[in-house]
């Protein structure tokens, strides 16, 4: 069968190391898979198939140091796995039948109790017997804090299965948003990312949730998904059907051929594996200092790092021999990959070291402040009417006396022509058209804080390029939010004042855990403006996968979730908050304010602020183009984002109803919360077209520095 495309070159830096113990894993897991009834009987697979395909050499490509058993029930996990896909497949996806899909998937999550002594029900097929033998086997070795993880990371690597097979029913394809992040939890990589941590060392709990050993896991997951995208896409599309890989996507959102699409992805891929190294150079050291880890913890940090490198490096080697994949011709010839011998040590390096350079340094040549001239308005899909509230122009009167009680304007960062320019209680009248005066003006107040925050960090932290000083300043608004009785900080600026003020009345009639969510909320906004000004001192422009998930955390995202849940109630069960169609709602409504955002402010981060923290600039950085062509992409993204939330409401709400069986009640409250979501993308759209702040005639009077008839805020030195 022809190949559909010529697999690219892939970037590989490090060579592939077999395990010595590959014989004893291979033997162990073929016993095992018998004994579990996976091979003659099952009907899924034979003792040829599970041969062919080699899941020991994937093995011990993958994890080379660890011992002979360590590897053999690794071994066991990645032939349960891909037994458990095929099954799926076979079982579930070629019939279409979701109602058996879910409830088989249903019963697996109690086969992985925390507790070992916790009873588990018999196994009723090989999946659920596999699955019960390999959890006992492995725990006890582990903390409780990687169970609870590598737990959510099976289920999710499970319970995505059906967000796979309802694409497969409708015979829809995924915008490349949605694709990367629900291809991480059913691709399976965060699984692979847990037991890389029992080959090599747990990661300390202290850290496990941190943005760096975050990142590590979630680019090591798209790297290893993007390669397995492109070996896979014969067997994948042409021959089962499927709909959820990369190059398919790609082809489809872009209009292009399969070739040019499969070269996108490689180039994706690539900058994933950058954004991999840049972390784990820079970040994960950084993180170990802040946390005070000990030696032994810092060590296990870096042999986990180690461990995901390690995987990347085998798990390609093991594609280029498996029968499972298309690899017909594979360059194994990677320019990355130096000859051996006598004479052949620079044979290469010239062509190694001018690739790296041109695709690295493409991250850190932009010219800040060109002259770009008024941002281009294209229109918007907006689905949704807009409602203001009748309590306005009370709000915005209060929001000016409630700054000027702060001190917001006597700082140098704001006077009253900017706020007057921002008209924050315009947005929130659009957000919240029901508030009541009380709740439109906290709204408002939120906003404020946030926005002045996000002009302050750069205005004032970036402008002296003092991350430190940026830190402390965070350290100190978390410090602001008291979760459970500890006295509150004394503020010493208009930022901490105001939001120990909001704070105060925000969470007064709150519980202890929403509080703790809420604060959680805030503390992921400020952490973000850090990440940003660590990239402005580097004039770094993120690539854009990082872009937009950190774009969420800048944009408040969390933040104003978490006071719209919060009128909620307990109607909603978490579990459904949690649920993939819910994250999966309010992502796409958050993506397409934040890349609504990003196309009015163009101009003004381009030009006037020499931001760097722009989509229309990532992807002008990232794909070589212009600015008409580079929003063209973004513009279409936002109109695709739109269409996803209304997708998930009119296909995947109804479903959820069902699977978690709602109440009436709890229906009528989700149907609740997606109404404020709307009203919130409608309010953002309007205030965006409305106010002064984007504007180029406001823009060039108004030029974004310290006020100059006023010094700028002296930045915190010292806690307390």
């Amino acid at each position: 069968m022809t190949q559909p495309f010529e697999l690219p070159h892939f970037y590989m830096p490090f060579p592939a190391r077999l395990n010595p113990h590959l014989d004893e894993a291979r033997a162990h897991s073929t016993a095992w898979a018998r004994e579990m009834g996976m091979l003659e009987g099952s009907g899924i697979w034979d003792q040829a198939d599970l041969d062919a395909h080699d899941y020991g050499l994937l093995c011990a490509y993958t994890h080379p140091d660890c011992d002979g058993a360590a590897l053999s029930l690794i071994t066991d996990w990645y032939v349960w796995v891909f037994f458990f896909d095929d099954h799926f497949l076979d079982m579930f996806k070629r019939t279409q039948d979701r109602a058996a899909g879910k409830a088989h998937l249903d019963r697996l999550p109690l086969f992985m109790p925390i507790d070992p002594a916790t009873p588990v029900p018999e196994p009723e097929n090989p999946v659920e017997a596999g699955l019960k033998d390999l959890w006992a086997r492995t725990v006890p070795a582990m903390s409780v804090d990687w169970r609870r993880r590598f737990s959510v990371a099976t289920e999710h690597l499970l319970n995505e299965s059906m967000w796979e097979l309802s694409n497969i029913n409708e015979g829809r394809i995924a915008n490349p948003v949605e694709y990367i992040e629900m291809r991480r939890k059913v691709g399976g990589a965060p699984w692979s990312a847990g037991l890389v941590e029992y080959a090599t060392a747990e990661v300390p709990a202290s850290v496990a949730g941190t943005r760096p050993l975050r990142v590590l896991m979630e680019t090591f997951a798209d790297a290893v998904h993007l390669r397995n995208d492109l070996f896979s896409y014969q067997r994948e599309v042409e021959d089962e059907g499927e709909n959820s890989n990369g190059v398919l996507v790609l082809e489809t959102f872009f209009g292009c051929t399969t070739q040019q699409a499969a070269d996108t992805v490689n180039d994706i891929l690539t900058s994933r594996l950058h954004q991999f190294e840049h972390t784990a150079l820079t970040e994960v050291p950084a993180i170990a200092l802040e946390h005070r880890l000990t030696p032994a913890e810092t060590g296990a940090i870096a042999a986990y790092a180690k461990g995901l490198q390690d995987w990347q490096s085998g798990g390609h080697e093991w594609h280029l021999r498996s029968s499972r994949y298309m690899n017909k011709g594979a360059r194994n010839d990677s320019p990355w990959l130096l000859p051996s011998g006598p004479g052949t040590s620079a044979a290469r390096i010239g062509a190694l070291l001018a690739s790296a350079a041109h695709e690295r340094l493409r991250a850190y040549t932009h010219v800040p402040h060109q002259k770009v001239g008024p941002s281009i308005l294209p229109e918007f899909h907006m689905p949704f009417a807009l409602e203001l509230s009748p309590h306005l122009d009370a709000a915005r009167r209060n929001l000016r006396a409630w700054c000027d009680q702060m001190g917001i304007l006597q700082e140098g960062v704001w006077d009253e022509d900017k706020l007057r320019a921002y008209d924050l209680a315009l947005c929130s009248a659009g957000l919240d058209p029901d508030a009541t005066p009380e709740a439109l003006d906290l709204s408002a107040q939120w906003l404020a804080f946030g926005t002045y925050g996000d002009d302050y960090y750069p205005l004032v932290h970036g402008h002296r390029r003092d991350l430190a000083a940026a830190r402390l300043t965070t350290a100190r608004l978390s410090a602001c939010m008291p979760v459970d009785g500890e006295p509150p900080l004394v503020p010493k600026n208009a930022m901490e004042r105001s939001l120990s003020d909001l704070w105060a009345r925000t969470t007064a009639p709150m519980s202890t855990g929403q509080r703790r969510t809420l604060k959680a909320a805030v503390d992921t906004m400020t952490e973000s403006w850090v990440w940003e000004l660590s990239n402005q001192l580097q004039n770094r422009v993120p690539d854009p996968v990082d872009y937009l998930e950190m774009r969420r955390a800048t944009f408040g995202s969390d933040l104003t979730l978490s006071l719209c849940r919060m009128g909620r109630g307990p109607a909603v069960p978490p579990e459904v908050y949690r649920s993939g169609p819910v994250r999966s709602l309010e992502n796409a409504a958050i993506d397409y304010a934040c890349l609504l955002n990003d196309i009015f402010s163009y101009q003004k981060e381009i030009e006037y602020e020499g931001e760097i923290h722009n989509a229309v600039l990532v992807v002008q950085n990232f794909f070589g183009v212009d600015y008409p062509t580079a929003l063209g992409v973004v513009h279409d993204l936002t109109t695709q984002r739109m269409r996803q939330f209304e997708h998930v409401v009119a296909h995947e709400l109804p479903l959820l109803y069902e699977d978690f069986g709602l109440s009436p009640q709890a229906r009528a409250a989700v149907d609740g919360y997606v109404d404020d979501l709307r009203n919130w993308l409608a309010g953002i759209l309007n205030w965006h077209r409305s106010v002064d702040r984007y504007k180029d005639a406001w823009l060039s009077r108004r030029a974004h520095g310290f006020l100059p008839d006023r010094p700028p805020v002296r930045p915190l030195l010292t806690p307390g």
